[in-house]
């Protein structure tokens, strides 16, 4: 159905369990319009980590957040990388000419609530990275950045870290 191409930095060893999409996941010729959508796929059990084992929720999704819906496969999204834990989709309101998303596929409202996740932020963190070299974005530069809270300029509500590259950055950002 979706082609996948092995990222071109396995041999470089950065993560061997990581594919990139090449196609974007819900459009394309593949997919009958007139179709049911297809059902969820199921999560593997966390239980041995993480909030779930202290009764919290945060690495459940959540049915009105946009970003579960995308992790899920719910709401179309062009995908950039996909892994386990963590997938990177292309920001639809770009603002530099690479601006992807990377978001953890459990639902955790900001970068504070991944701390008590042992491994998740620096996954994220070195999926950010991956996604710069696929881009062709490391050797130049690029700029990851997680925006937390209303004032901080967070506009969902599930943690997610920008890709942004492809021009020079300007500081102040914002």
């Amino acid at each position: 159905m979706n082609s996948y191409i092995e990222n071109k930095n396995v041999a470089n060893g950065l993560n061997r369990n990581t594919r990139v999409r090449m196609e974007t996941r819900g459009h394309g010729p593949e997919r009958d319009r007139g179709a049911a959508e297809p059902p969820p796929a199921k999560r593997e059990d966390r239980s041995d980590a993480g909030p779930r084992a202290r009764g919290c929720r945060y690495d459940r999704a959540v049915p009105e957040c946009l970003f579960c819906g995308i992790a899920a496969g719910r709401i179309p999204a062009t995908l950039v990388l996909e892994g386990d834990r963590v997938i990177a989709f292309r920001d639809i309101s770009p603002q530099a000419p690479t601006h992807v998303l990377v978001i953890p596929r459990g639902h955790y409202p900001d970068v504070a609530a991944l701390t008590a996740v042992g491994g998740l932020l620096d996954e994220i963190i070195a999926r950010a990275h991956e996604v710069a070299v696929a881009e062709g974005i490391d050797g130049s530069g690029y700029r990851v950045v997680f925006n937390t809270g209303r004032d901080g300029g967070q506009t969902v509500g599930h943690v997610h870290a920008h890709v942004l590259g492809g021009r020079p950055m300007t500081w102040p950002p914002g």
